[in-house]
């Protein structure tokens, strides 16, 4: 009877055991049909595809020149006696900048005006001589060749004293090149000689000086052949065309060193006659008005001018477009709100658009943010927003300070 009674036991125990396990499987059973929660729906900004003519700029490296810049020479060998201005100013046509010693230049005008009242004395001598034998070889007095002679005499008087007076109107010019003037209004810069120097003669200094006219400043520039090309075609169809706004039609921007929009906008003046085959490159002369002398002779600048305009061009926000491994995608919002991954094919960028050559059609939305939580497919919520809000620049977040350094 006790062996039965732990039989019946030991039963229950088995039996209590398997309930258990069946519970815990079937709750276990239950939670694997337990379906989870939707991903809610992402709210993402969308912009329609902007379509507009595009003008295609082109920028080009050069260096600024003084619409005209002449050096300032010693043309007669000398010491430089004076300076006659302040470096770096303004100076006047015809102003006088230095004055080389002009003593033994002087001392010439005086010999060579010698020289010429010698002459002038023989040819009035030679003159008497021959108004005296004239008639008498008229009436046979005298030889023919005597009156040959003093013809002769004559003539070569005359001669010398025409030679002798060219000689006194070179000394009078090199006397005159002693002060050396401006020959234009502008600006001059650091003197290359200095008071008590010989000047004139190399290796002495030849070129004391450049007047440089600064309003309008030149720049000087080149493009290659394809680019001359197109900006040739497109001068020429702009010729062809009815009047427009001087801007629109042939203006040039400058941009300066410091990235800087020069406020007056230039055309060009000067142009080289061919192509140089050697750097395949075209030279180019722009001016620009320069009335508060800003901008210097011999600084480096970029122009930029309108190569071409692409008509109907399709653009959409930098932030639109992402890139992996030199593939560019965008994120198109279809009628049903879904995103949908696109490769595109991107042209140049102007401002902070980047025109599309081939992957969008018009009318079409793309994503512009949360580009990285989007999947092709996705249902998301979009938010049409403007050019100016995905234009914004971003708020910079507040930088932690640094931990004081121990040492």
């Amino acid at each position: 009877m006790q062996e039965s009674s732990n039989d019946s036991a030991d039963s229950r125990s088995m039996r209590h055991l398997l309930a258990s396990v069946w519970v815990l499987a079937a709750s276990l059973t239950g939670c694997g049909k337990t379906e989870p929660p939707a991903p809610p729906v992402l709210n993402i900004p969308v912009i329609d595809v902007i379509q507009q003519d595009v003008p295609i700029p082109i920028e080009m490296v050069g260096q600024t020149l003084g619409s005209v810049d002449i050096p300032i020479r010693a043309r007669v060998e000398g010491f430089l006696e004076s300076m006659d201005f302040q470096e770096g100013r303004k100076v006047e046509k015809d102003q006088l900048l230095y004055t080389i010693d002009p003593r033994p230049f002087e001392a010439r005008v005086v010999e060579a005006r010698g020289h010429v009242a010698e002459a002038r004395t023989m040819l009035t001598k030679a003159k008497s001589d021959l108004a005296r034998i004239k008639p008498l070889a008229e009436m046979k007095a005298v030889s023919q060749q005597d009156l040959d002679s003093a013809v002769a005499e004559y003539r070569a008087a005359r001669g010398t004293v025409q030679a002798v007076e060219a000689q006194l109107d070179q000394a009078k010019i090199e006397l005159s090149y002693t002060q050396i003037h401006s020959p234009i209004d502008g600006r001059i810069g650091i003197s290359k000689a200095k008071v008590g120097e010989f000047v004139g003669k190399e290796p002495n200094p030849v070129v004391l000086n450049f007047v440089s006219q600064a309003d309008p400043i030149r720049v000087r520039f080149s493009i290659n052949e394809r680019e001359y090309l197109k900006l040739k075609r497109r001068l020429n169809k702009l010729r062809d065309a009815p009047r427009q706004e001087p801007d629109a039609r042939e203006g040039l921007e400058l941009i300066l060193a410091d990235g800087t929009i020069h406020k007056y906008r230039g055309h060009i003046v000067a142009f080289d006659a061919a192509i140089n085959p050697t750097t395949g490159t075209f030279t180019l002369e722009a001016d620009f008005p320069n009335p508060n002398n800003l901008i210097l002779a011999g600084q480096f600048a970029r122009v930029r001018g309108v190569l071409e305009t692409r008509k109907n061009a399709l653009l959409v926000p930098q932030k639109a477009v992402s890139e992996l491994q030199g593939n560019y995608r965008v994120f198109v919002i279809d009628a049903e709100n879904r995103a949908k991954l696109r490769d595109v094919v991107p042209g140049i960028r102007v401002g902070r658009l980047w025109l599309i050559k081939k992957g969008l059609k018009p009318g079409e939305r793309v994503a512009v943010e949360g580009l990285l939580r989007l999947q092709s497919g996705m249902q998301i919520n979009p938010q049409p927003v403007t050019l100016e809000t995905v234009n914004q620049p971003e708020t910079p977040k507040a930088q932690q300070p640094k931990a004081a350094d121990g040492n």
